[in-house]
């Protein structure tokens, strides 16, 4: 272990499972309009149902022990501790595969992945390095400012030079494809390839912040118009977490470290809404527990507000790029500046966190694309 890198192992006191039951079975639930449902968060029935769930069925020791199979280690870089999952092939032939989860998530989205890239059936098999984002479960306490994807993503460049791959390839979705690319972009003497995973709403939600990303569009054109109109319901209806966790992270980061029923509520409304196939109920919560047990509801809203106010967005990638769309429609190849060579594959079903819910052709396409990168 060079350079810093210790091992680690997730071990969360019994004290603090015990204050979590405590917490729910002792909740405070707010009344309910009749017939909204979704159209105003989520329904009370639907998170009374998963919050029950979580104290009474939900086995974390499991899921814990689950996360522990895979070597894990933390390291400092740029001041800040980073927590990462450090899964070696047996295969002679593995290609160093570094893979970024986004936002609401961590690298407990990967529980279903990470299998089947070390250790495939057929086809190419990868070392896989997946760190938690600054902010994120382990990769806390949050040491400084600043912590947005550029800065992010000159740390990734470092911890793969110190885990001693000199070419690797890079994937990522949602704020994960950010880092990925200007990875690609800062590091492309070392990166075979980039990555990444998209679907028609978060590319629109996208659109509505990136600079130029939506320049091409003409109101005038049928496809376009569907694409202005969601980015148009978005900012109306669909950007309230984004714009408080933008413009006030402290604020809301009181209530989502102190509230089990807000940190599940603040990532359970948005897998229902982002996704079209069924996700495991005991993932979803590993990853809601490990909001809550670290606290890093908030460091992560701090991150999201520093990436609002950035202007580093890095330079394009100029290494092989690929491009999985999940939920696909012409939305993504109007938006996506992808170059004329890119790989491009899409998928009918699936959509934000394709990790979750089609990890098997998630798998199958980094073989496809990474398998004859050199």
């Amino acid at each position: 272990m060079s350079d810093g890198i210790r091992p680690f192992r997730i071990e969360i006191p019994q004290s603090d499972v015990d204050y979590l039951h405590d917490r729910l079975a002792n909740a405070r639930w707010p009344g309910e309009l009749p017939g909204v449902e979704w159209t105003r968060g989520v329904p009370l029935g639907h998170l009374k149902e998963l919050a029950e769930y979580w104290r009474t069925q939900y086995d974390w020791r499991a899921q814990e022990a689950r996360l522990n199979r895979y070597p894990q280690f933390t390291t400092e870089i740029d001041g800040q501790r980073i927590h990462f999952l450090h899964v070696r092939s047996d295969r002679p032939d593995a290609k160093p595969l570094l893979i970024t989860h986004g936002y609401p998530s961590s690298v407990a989205e990967f529980l279903h992945l990470i299998e089947p890239l070390v250790d495939p059936a057929e086809g190419q098999a990868f070392h896989v390095v997946a760190p938690s984002l600054p902010g994120y479960a382990f990769s806390t306490p949050l040491g400084a400012t600043g912590w947005g994807m550029g800065r992010t993503a000159r740390a990734w460049v470092e911890l793969m030079g110190r885990l001693g791959y000199e070419r690797y390839g890079v994937h990522g979705g949602d704020v994960g494809a950010g880092v990925s690319g200007m990875v690609a972009g800062l590091d492309g003497e070392h990166v075979i390839g980039v990555h990444v995973v998209t679907d028609p709403l978060t590319a629109a939600n996208v659109a509505t912040f990136i600079p130029g990303m939506a320049d091409r569009l003409d109101a005038n054109d049928p496809v376009d118009k569907l694409i202005l109109g969601r980015m148009d319901a978005f900012d109306k209806e669909g950007s309230g977490y984004l714009a408080i966790q933008n413009s006030r992270p402290q604020t809301i980061g009181y209530g989502l470290v102190d509230s089990p029923l807000l940190q599940l509520a603040w990532i359970a409304e948005k897998v229902h809404e982002w996704t079209d196939l069924p996700v495991d109920r005991d993932q979803l919560l590993t990853t809601v527990s490990l909001y809550w047990f670290t606290g890093s509801g908030a460091t992560a809203a701090h991150t999201l507000y520093e990436q609002a106010h950035a202007s580093d967005w890095g330079a394009p990638p100029a290494v092989p790029q690929g491009f999985a769309v999940f939920g696909s429609d012409e939305t993504v190849r109007r938006l996506v500046h992808a170059p004329a060579d890119a790989h491009w594959s899409e998928f009918q079903r699936g959509r934000h966190f394709p990790a979750m819910e089609a990890p098997a052709l998630l798998a199958g396409d980094l073989r496809a694309f990474f398998g004859p990168l050199r």
